[in-house]
């Protein structure tokens, strides 16, 4: 399998450290909101590179961290009057439901800042006494003046970043380029007991140290939003490499971003999109496909058309699924022929081809769609037998699946009244009876519901 490195900046073949173990740490959110569109192609971006990964054979460690000490953080729980482990608690809980609805899988392990602290400590200590961080008034500030390759994953000299970047300047520091990594206690602010005085973790340092500690010195992939490139990975790269002396990551796998109607999503623009609210209006998987339906290195424009088509799209799915099933119980026996094989065949082909090459999941969906054109024909023509059914379903479920798409498998349940019609419908028209079979289905259609007649049998379905 072949990945983009942004490092490099090249595609480059994936190869497991060791044991055939692909390790991914992927920076999760900081937990004092519920999380936007933008927080949402990330974890469904590396969600689906973890199930390929799986598909292809492959065991897969993945650690997702949670951000559980932060200043927007402490600034909501002095606004809401709680303590800023009931916030971090309370948006850990509303992830999890946003991430549940949207098929993320859970992560090998979520590690928290506060539950790892220790570590984090450990880690300034080392930089401390390694010469590449020093103490100023109860700070701890990285020099990176002493990192000869700082800018190598943005690809910019120190020179153009000291322009260009948002850093704050402080009288302590020995250069504005300097960042923290252990901040001193503010009052009102949480803090804890370390050599340095009492404080907590600069922003970076978190990701430095429990990744190291939950997977070792050097990650086979390391992901996350583009945004996230300067500063939060580059400093991640400096902290650890001058603490470890070994690269950080083999490969750096960056999610692009996120525009609504052609802008940069922001609160100030009001196009800022929560994925719960628009969950309410389209459900959770739209988005999701709609999230897989761009190449994830690619720029997403997110507008009403889009993830319409998208509903749409993903009810084509749907529709497939549902036809096959149907199909399946009136089917002859038989086993499936070789036409049908080599269908299943080719779109398997086809689907990894596309995703090996710097996993492409437009592609994917389309791959998946050909082969939807070729179940819809064979079962159109009445000469499919349950072998051929099955070899078809089999596969479409196990490539739907790679992507997490189709998980709404339970169908709507028909009320009792609603059957009870439908049945006598049937033997109406069984009876030649048309008069009544429409009569009885202008009551079902009353009752909310669609009567449609199919090669299959009798479709019921909500209107």
């Amino acid at each position: 399998m072949q990945i983009y490195n942004t490092m490099t900046r090249q595609k480059e073949e994936l190869k497991p450290i060791t044991d055939g173990t692909v390790k991914i740490y992927a920076c999760g959110p900081t937990v004092y909101n519920l999380i936007h569109i933008g927080n949402a192609r990330a974890l469904c971006v590396f969600d689906t590179l973890r199930r390929y990964l799986e598909f292809r054979g492959n065991k897969v460690f993945y650690v997702q961290n949670f951000t559980d000490v932060d200043d927007k953080i402490i600034k909501k729980a002095n606004e809401l009057g709680i303590t800023a482990h009931e916030v971090s608690e309370n948006a850990i809980k509303e992830y999890f439901t946003d991430a549940d609805g949207l098929n993320v899988r859970r992560a090998d392990v979520h590690p928290k800042v506060t539950e790892n602290m220790d570590i984090i400590i450990d880690i300034v200590k080392t930089l401390i006494d390694k010469g590449f961080a020093y103490e100023a008034d109860g700070d701890v500030y990285f020099s990176t003046a002493k990192f000869q390759e700082y800018g190598k994953l943005s690809h910019m000299p120190l020179e153009d970043l000291q322009a260009g970047a948002r850093i704050e300047v402080g009288d302590k520091k020995r250069d504005p380029m300097d960042f923290a990594v252990w901040k001193a206690a503010k009052e009102g602010e949480p803090y804890w007991e370390s050599p340095f005085g009492k404080g907590r973790p600069g922003w970076h340092i978190e990701c430095s140290a429990m990744s190291r500690h939950y997977i070792g010195d050097t990650i086979d992939i390391h992901g996350g939003g583009a945004d996230l490139i300067f500063p939060h990975h580059e400093n991640e790269i400096a902290q650890s490499e001058c603490a470890t002396g070994c690269p950080l990551a083999n490969v750096w796998m960056h999610n692009g971003m996120l525009n609504v109607d052609g802008s940069k999503m922001s609160k100030s623009k009001g196009n800022f999109f929560m994925v719960r609210d628009l969950s309410k209006e389209y459900g959770y998987e739209p988005i999701r496909f709609m999230l897989l339906s761009v190449h994830y290195r690619s720029q997403l424009n997110y507008t009403l058309e889009v993830i319409e088509s998208c509903k749409a799209a993903l009810q084509r799915m749907y529709t497939c699924r549902d036809t096959m099933a149907r199909a399946l119980e009136a089917a002859p026996e038989g086993a499936a022929n070789e036409a049908v094989l080599a269908d299943v065949k080719a779109a398997r082909e086809q689907f990894i081809k596309v995703m090996d090459d710097d996993f492409n999941t437009a592609d994917g969906i389309a791959a998946i769609f050909e082969l939807v054109r070729k179940i819809n024909t064979a079962i159109a023509g009445g000469n499919a037998t349950k072998g051929d059914i099955k070899a078809y379903q089999d596969e479409f479920t196990a490539l739907t699946n790679v992507l997490g798409l189709l998980y709404n498998n339970k169908d709507e349940e028909i009320p009792a009244e609603v059957t009870e019609l439908i049945e006598q419908r049937k033997a109406a028209r069984k009876a030649k009876d048309f008069a009544l079979a429409d009569a009885l289905r202008d009551k079902i259609t009353a009752m909310g519901y669609i009567v449609e007649e199919t090669r299959q049998g009798t479709i019921v379905k909500k209107a």
